[in-house]
């Protein structure tokens, strides 16, 4: 029997998911250090409250489509739309913060694939392609180069969301890892949810107004004292 692990299989998706993999994921807070230091989000009630808002209305209503389309134009080899969602997805980072955290994330993830035998021309042209890709078009390459279907290439990057999110709240809050496990059995559900309206919201219906969350990123980035990049 073959031991090596077939393409698409679930150790290709763990590393995806996986916060070990160098992208620097664990650097931002997405506003939620901010959210911490005005009290906005204080307990693990509050914190619920603030993950789950922002999966159902803001991640579920753009983000994630826009992913999931990403990773579907890269599965169909389809660079014209690529490049075209690419850009899409660059225009619509509405703080200073937040379009440079995708802007390193991509390009760390990019430098990442580049020394990697699984990334074939077509992508590296891509690539090449694209100046400054962010982090959804080096997400939808990687899911291609490994195989993962768009699908569960969503599923990885909404967990990693909120792996990272849970991270951020026990090093800002009086939160533990048993309290932090606690709310991952809570929002499972809500990632579940995300993943669905994402996966069956038309592209005409996308957008979304995240007016907390930008004002919460801007006036992070003057935040006095932090320990996140965003």
């Amino acid at each position: 029997m073959n031991a090596t692990a077939a393409p698409g299989s679930a150790w290709a998706l763990l590393r995806l998911a996986s916060p070990q993999l160098p992208i620097g994921g664990y650097s931002y807070s997405q506003g939620l250090e901010m959210a911490v230091e005005n009290g906005w989000v204080n307990d693990s009630d509050s914190a619920r409250r603030w993950l789950e808002d922002q999966l159902l209305l803001n991640l579920a209503r753009f983000e994630a489509p826009l992913l999931l389309a990403h990773c579907e134009a890269a599965a169909q080899d389809d660079w014209p739309r690529l490049l075209l969602l690419a850009a899409e997805h660059r225009a619509s980072r509405e703080t200073r913060e937040l379009q440079l955290e995708s802007r390193q994330m991509g390009y760390s993830l990019t430098q990442l694939l580049d020394g990697l035998p699984e990334l074939d021309q077509q992508a590296r042209d891509c690539f090449a392609s694209a100046g400054e890709p962010g982090l959804a078009m080096a997400w939808a390459l990687a899911a291609r180069a490994w195989q993962i279907t768009p699908a569960d290439a969503l599923a990885a990057w909404l967990w990693g969301w909120l792996e990272n999110q849970l991270a951020v709240l026990m090093k800002t809050l009086p939160l533990g890892q048993q309290a932090a496990q606690r709310l991952t059995s809570q929002l499972v559900p809500v990632l579940s949810q995300a993943q669905r309206d994402a996966s069956e919201l038309p592209e005409a219906a996308w957008g979304s107004a995240p007016f907390g969350l930008v004002l919460t990123s801007m006036a992070h980035e003057r935040q006095y004292s932090r320990l996140f990049r965003s």
